[in-house]
C-alpha cells in the first residue's frame, strides 16, 4: 500500500448519492454525490470528491474536523452566531470539531474534502 494518495477530482467511478438528512434540510432539495477515495487510521480519516446540487441544510460536524478545497461553485457558510462567508473555486477552509451552521449551496459545488474524526460515511 502507498503512503502516497492522488485525489482524482473528477473520478470515473460512479459515486454514492444522497439527499439532505430530513431533520437538516433548509431551503431546497440539494442532491449530493460522494466519490470516496480513500480511507485510513482505522476508518478515522476520510478523502475524496464531494458535490451538492442548490439547496440549505444544517451543518453539524459533531467530533469531525473537515478540510475541504472547493473545485468549482460557491458556496455560503454561515456559523451560528456568526456572519457568512462565501467561498468560491480555489478556496480552501476547515470546519473544526463542533462547528454549526448553515451551508448553503448557490451554485453547484464540487470540493474535495478530508475528514478526521468519526468512525464511517459522512452525511450533510
Amino acid at each position: 500500500m502507498s503512503l502516497l494518495k492522488s485525489v482524482d477530482t473528477n473520478p470515473s467511478f460512479s459515486p454514492r448519492e444522497s439527499k439532505a438528512l430530513p431533520e437538516r434540510l433548509i431551503a431546497g432539495d440539494p442532491a449530493f454525490k460522494t466519490w470516496a477515495q480513500d480511507v485510513a487510521k482505522d476508518d478515522l480519516v476520510h478523502t475524496g470528491v464531494w458535490e451538492a446540487t442548490p439547496g440549505e441544510t444544517r451543518s453539524i460536524k459533531g467530533e469531525t474536523f473537515e478540510f475541504c478545497h472547493i473545485l468549482s461553485g460557491v458556496v455560503e457558510i454561515t456559523p451560528d452566531a456568526g456572519e457568512a462567508v462565501t467561498y468560491r473555486a480555489g478556496d480552501s477552509f476547515v470546519m473544526k470539531p463542533g462547528f454549526t451552521g448553515v451551508w448553503k449551496t448557490i451554485e453547484t459545488v464540487r470540493k474535495i474534502y478530508v475528514t478526521v474524526g468519526e468512525r464511517g460515511p459522512r452525511r450533510r
